[in-house]
């Protein structure tokens, strides 16, 4: 049996810890990622080089691969080509939804917090402004399988939002795979470094002779990888720190259980460290499920890791004793694709806050979204998605703000800065408001003591020697 029905109510302490305290195994992981990376950014090249001798076997020529690219796109299958170019447009169309519009806003009066068109002397005109980031790494994992969606995934977004500078790093091969060379092509990669694993990131945040350095770095990988983007994390910026995939299928008696099987078992092929769990308030879909599962497993060509997942003590089949607390459950969980498959999906989604992708009814495979939904696969593990959510524009772009008073928009706010300067002991913020009116003109009104100020009402400015 690889799955075991267990029900809610009965976990032990070690079992729910299991399911909740998911580990990628980056802590294990940080001292021999460190090690790489800190070689890589003394030694460059030579550094990368050897590595993807010794940890991938492969002798590389050529770290700097872009040309092979497009040759790629040509080379591979009508159909496998226009499934790329379906998918990145679906993808790109999604993301163009995301791109936030720079904005200014004119306030009135002091107290007035509401958008005002009034250009008369006391206004605050405040205003955000959004611009990309100029230089962006994405990682596309390889090694047992290769990911070419996972580079449409990192690269279509950060096109849309703007980056100038997409360098895109794969692990090597002797032959390089084509889907994902071509993918990156059609994506619209500017760069494509041949290095994977730890030494990728470290190349991709401090450059080496060949890899221009970066200002971010996103995208999955095991957990070498994550490891170094945990160890540069503060000399470049990173999307978040994910681990082996996951799936959580809330499901009630309506649900096919077919499907809900087949949904775990496409999850549990990634990695045989990926959990993959169904929750149900229904014993018999629970018992379904499971033989399911085990029927459908004997024809899968990745059938060792997909055992291997669904042995581990992070995946099983739950029973709930309402859909309130598989409800309860699936919050606490904060899984990085949850699927719904109930009668009342629509319902359950309101109640939801914790998740990274959610998958509503028995035509929405998680698949969808890991290919050509147009929704990000990049997303939140081990309960991220309770303080962040997944890849989108918003992770490529920068957001100012701007302001401009004029001089009654200052005296008006005159009392309150030089209340609150002098109240932290910063004199000197509190004098930069009193400068503007050294001519004499609303000297004497600036930091008036309340008495004044409220005789005058809300809009007079202060005393100058008032504290």
């Amino acid at each position: 049996m690889t799955l075991e029905v267990r029900a809610v109510a009965d976990l032990s302490p070690d079992e729910r810890a299991a399911l909740f305290d998911r580990d990628a195994g980056v802590s294990d992981a940080r001292a021999d990622a460190r090690e790489i990376v800190e070689r890589v950014r003394e030694e460059g090249d030579v550094a990368v080089r050897e590595y993807c001798r010794e940890l991938d076997g492969v002798e590389v020529g050529n770290l700097d691969v872009t040309d092979a690219a497009e040759r790629a796109s040509d080379a591979i299958d009508a159909d496998v080509r226009t499934a790329i170019e379906t998918a990145a447009e679906n993808i790109r169309a999604f993301h163009r939804q995301q791109l936030p519009d720079d904005w200014r806003a004119t306030f009135g009066g002091a107290g007035d917090d509401e958008d005002t068109d009034d250009a008369t002397p006391g206004r605050r005109e405040l205003g955000r402004r959004f611009r990309p980031l100029e230089r962006v790494g994405v990682y596309a994992p390889g090694g047992t399988a290769a990911y070419p969606s996972s580079v449409l995934m990192g690269v279509v977004p950060a096109k849309v939002a703007g980056v100038d500078h997409v360098a895109l790093a794969t692990p090597p091969a002797e032959e390089m795979n084509q889907v994902t060379l071509a993918a990156a092509h059609v994506a619209g990669a500017d760069r494509i470094y041949s290095v994977g694993g730890a030494q990728a990131i470290g190349a991709l945040a401090y450059g080496t002779e060949t890899v221009t350095p970066v200002q971010k770095i996103v995208g999955p990988g095991n957990r070498w990888t994550t490891a170094a983007k945990a160890e540069v994390r503060g000399d470049v910026d990173i999307d978040f720190l994910a681990g082996p995939s996951e799936i959580l299928v809330i499901a009630d008696g309506t649900a096919d259980p077919e499907l809900v099987a087949a949904d775990l078992l496409a999850q549990a092929e990634h990695d045989p460290n990926a959990s993959v769990v169904a929750v149900t308030d229904d014993p018999d879909l629970a018992a379904t499920v499971v033989d399911a599962a085990e029927r459908r497993l004997d024809d899968r060509e990745r059938a060792e890791t997909i055992r291997a997942a669904l042995d581990a003590d992070a995946s099983g089949v739950l029973c709930a004793r309402s859909m309130s607390e598989a409800v309860l459950f699936a919050e606490e969980y904060a899984a990085e694709h949850l699927s719904i498959q109930a009668d009342n999906d629509e319902a359950l989604l309101d109640r939801i806050t914790n998740a990274g992708s959610v998958f509503l009814g028995p035509y929405t495979p998680v698949a969808a979204g890991d290919y050509a939904s147009g929704t990000n696969h990049v997303l939140p593990t081990s309960g991220g998605a309770k303080r962040y959510g997944g890849l989108s524009v918003d992770t490529f772009l920068r957001s100012t703000t701007v302001q401009r008073l004029d001089r009654e928009g200052l005296a008006r706010l005159a009392e309150p800065i030089t209340t609150l300067a002098e109240a932290e002991g910063l004199e000197a913020h509190a004098d930069s408001v009193r400068a503007r009116f050294d001519d004499g003109s609303e000297a004497d009104t600036v930091g008036a003591d309340e008495g004044d100020a409220g005789s005058a009402g809300a809009d007079a400015p202060a005393d100058e020697d008032a504290g």
